[in-house]
């Protein structure tokens, strides 16, 4: 697989990463550890090498997963997590977003031990912590490259004048953010900051967290631990009107061979040769279909026309809940 840069870093990645986040939380129950791991290293066979995993995640669990798996190719991969939350012990969900300089450098070293590595390659603010000065953030992270035990720093869901304050203390490597051709908002103020500033940015929910295979309509019920439950845009009227862009996509794909996943992923790909997508999966079958949507050329024609179409299709409901929604764009 092609690599890319993440901007102005250095940070070098395969052109697709993996989202790792399902197998261990939010879309129903943690799939069989064994299965996962099989999955991870499928990944590395393939040619990924960057990889996405958080503390909230499991809670704690899915960064255990991931280092476990990778740690016979530590050398070879990019593993990326995240702080920023509040997590009680115990506790399946956070409790609210805690930045605070002496909690990210807490984090920074439990992480370290769960994933079993030396260094963190990326270590992203997850969520903006409105408590805490993002130049006191940007300043622990710095302070954490300079001991040793971080490579690079990143944001994610970040504003742009967070980004800008953030940047002018510790050069952050790469912003991730939700792209796809459903959620484009980034297109407006993110990108261009990003891409002033030589910023890498990292699409996740590059599938529409599944809606954009296909394999999701109406009629389809999720496990009631399902985050997506609490999801307007996941509201059975709203999978109904959105099936439209759905429906457009395996029209295209349909034309190039290809499946809608896939045409989805090589549309991300194609925006900027700066923007790495990490599409998550637990199934070998959707790793290889995901993996293959790397090869899969658009012309500036087909990006017009697809663009073009895809601007008719109004998409129903709020990407996030209420509360979630008050945790991004800050």
């Amino acid at each position: 697989m092609e690599k890319r840069k993440l901007g102005k870093s250095g940070l070098e990645v395969s052109a697709l990463g993996l989202g790792c986040m399902g197998m261990s939380y939010g879309y129903g129950p943690a799939p069989d550890k064994r299965e996962m791991i099989k999955v991870l290293r499928a990944a590395v066979e393939r040619g990924i090498t960057f990889f996405d995993t958080a503390e909230m995640y499991g809670p704690f669990e899915n960064e255990k997963l991931v280092g476990e798996a990778l740690a016979p190719f530590r050398e070879k991969v990019v593993i990326a997590t995240k702080f920023g939350f509040k997590i009680e012990p115990g506790a399946a969900r956070p409790s609210g977003v805690d930045s605070r300089p002496e909690h990210v450098k807490a984090v920074a070293d439990a992480s370290l031990k769960r994933l079993g590595v030396d260094v963190i390659d990326l270590f992203y603010q997850h969520r903006v912590d409105p408590e805490v000065p993002i130049e006191d953030v940007a300043g622990a992270v710095k302070d954490l490259i300079k001991a040793g035990k971080v490579r690079h720093f990143g944001l994610s869901e970040a504003g742009a004048k967070t980004i800008r304050r953030a940047h002018a203390v510790q050069p952050v490597a790469a912003l991730q953010s939700e792209y796809s051709l459903w959620w484009r908002e980034p297109d407006n103020e993110i990108l261009p900051t990003v891409e002033e500033l030589g910023i890498g940015f990292v699409a996740y929910s590059p599938l529409g967290r599944g809606f954009l295979t296909g394999k999701i309509d109406e009629k389809t019920q999720f496990d009631q631990s399902d985050f997506r439950n609490t999801v307007p845009r996941f509201a059975p009227e709203a999978r109904k009107a959105n099936k439209a862009l759905v429906d457009l996509l395996a029209r295209v794909a349909k034309g190039k061979g290809a499946t809608p996943a896939q045409l989805a992923l090589a549309w991300v790909l194609a925006q900027k040769p700066w923007i790495v997508p990490i599409p998550g999966t637990t199934k070998l079958s959707r790793l290889e279909e995901n993996a293959d949507a790397a090869a899969l050329s658009l012309t500036k024609e087909d990006l017009r026309e697809l663009d073009a179409a895809a601007s008719q299709v109004r998409i129903v409901g709020a990407r996030y809940s209420q509360q979630a929604q008050s945790l991004v764009g800050r």
